[in-house]
């Protein structure tokens, strides 16, 4: 198992990063608030999780180990593959994911793409007691701060999500007034969040 990767990152796109290692460009997915993170040509070591299938190998990538670890313990829910794990990881942090499950809210699960009301009560049961504690202080899932250029980042992930442009455009605007209210710098995991609930509502 490939249990990180470490070097400068060579190139980045919506849902994915290409960093060098030993001379050859590894590809590994990752969440938006994740790539938020990276630079390119900037040094990044990435905590990762090698997903096999038969006609497949794909490597996801993580901010810390803790993040990583969420990530496979969700897999072992019914119906819930890398795909989707990412996703609940793009709209919550590991806490907040551990605070949801342990406390049994689906409206914190109904806002990830992809999970309706039936899917979240069965996830909710499947999960309990497999995520463990929460491990920081409480309070809403913010994830990393957002520099310079949120309204590119934010469409870029919701794009990553698989969005359609007009669909991101909107949500972009749609929470538009929150991010420029927001005191210092907006961070990207809050406004994803937000921005998920705007096209959740408009489905």
């Amino acid at each position: 198992m490939i249990a990180f990767v470490s070097g400068p990152v060579a190139a980045l796109a919506p849902d994915s990063a290409v960093v060098e290692v030993g001379g050859i460009g590894i590809a590994v997915q990752c969440s938006p608030g994740t790539l938020s993170g990276l630079r390119t040509g900037q040094h990044a070591k990435l905590a990762t999780s090698l997903v096999v299938r038969e006609d497949s190998l794909t490597l996801y990538g993580f901010a810390d180990d803790d993040e990583r670890q969420v990530f496979e313990l969700l897999q072992t829910a019914s119906g819930v593959g890398p795909r989707l794990a990412q996703a609940m990881l793009a709209v919550h942090t590991p806490d907040a994911l551990r605070r949801a499950v342990a406390g049994g809210d689906e409206k914190a699960l109904i806002a990830v793409p992809g999970i309706g009301k039936k899917g979240a009560q069965k996830l909710l049961l499947d999960l309990k007691g497999r995520l463990g504690e929460p491990v920081g202080p409480g309070g809403p899932a913010v994830g990393a701060p957002v520099a310079a250029g949120w309204r590119e980042q934010l469409h870029a992930a919701l794009i990553g999500l698989g969005y359609a442009t007009r669909e991101a455009d909107e949500a972009v605007s749609a929470v538009a007034p929150q991010a420029e209210a927001a005191e210092g710098t907006p961070q990207i995991g809050l406004l994803l969040r937000a921005a998920l609930q705007t096209l959740n509502r408009a489905r």
